[in-house]
Formats: structure tokens, sequence, C-alpha cells
């Protein structure tokens, strides 16, 4: 059996998709382009603290809030008009996230390189 590691994983999506750094996720959020996405686990949420402004859909539930064939399906959560940027505690989670909207057929996705934890140490506001 030849498993990939979820490594190999992260670097596989690395290739294909958008990664932006925490200062264009500021920019793009306070001029309104994006709808910016916390993927991590309700349990962070409440540890951590959230950024300002952001959404919330749990990784797991990802794929099904965004798909309007599925029952989960969230009308009206997001603006699918804007760039869905991405997410998590370190940046692993949202890239694999963030390929899987890609698969779907989502074009404006990206996802914030170092997740949270860059987050936090800029001018997001955590409450």
């Amino acid at each position: 059996m030849n498993i990939k590691t979820s490594q190999t994983l992260v670097s596989e999506a690395l290739k294909e998709i958008k990664t932006i750094s925490p200062d264009n996720a500021f920019e793009m959020s306070e001029n309104n382009q994006c709808n910016l996405i916390d993927i991590r686990d309700i349990r962070e949420l409440e540890k951590e603290g959230r950024i300002d402004k952001s959404l919330h859909i749990p990784r797991g539930m990802l794929e099904f809030w965004l798909d309007p064939q599925s029952p989960y399906f969230k009308e009206g959560k997001i603006d699918m008009g804007k760039e869905m940027v991405l997410f998590c505690a370190g940046g692993l989670r949202s890239a694999l996230a963030a390929k899987t909207l890609k698969d779907m057929g989502f074009e404006k996705v990206s996802h914030v390189d170092g997740g949270f934890a860059a987050l936090k140490q800029s001018k997001f506001k955590i409450t």
C-alpha cells in the first residue's frame, strides 16, 4: 500500500493554490474584497479567539456548506462574487481546503500563509 503523507498532500496543494500574506488578507478584508473564512474547529476559536469580521466555516463542513446541491448548503453565508480567503491555525488545513474548493470549481480562492498564528501578529483585531 502506497499512502501519501499529509505533508505530501499539503506540498501538492501549495503548488496549485494561491497563497497570500496576512497583510494582503488585511487589505482585502478592509476593502471588502473577500470573505475571510476561519476553518478552525470551534474549540480552537473559543480557546484562541477569532479574527474580527471573519466567518467561521468548520473544515469538516466547508464543502457541504458551499455546495448548492447539498442539504447542508448555507444560502447567503458568503458573497460568492468575492474571493474566499481561508485560514486555519498554521496554514496546513487551509491549503488542503483551498485545493478542495478549487477542485469543486471555485476560482476565487486563496489561503493565508501562516494561518491564525500569522494573522494574530498582523493588523487584524482579535475578538
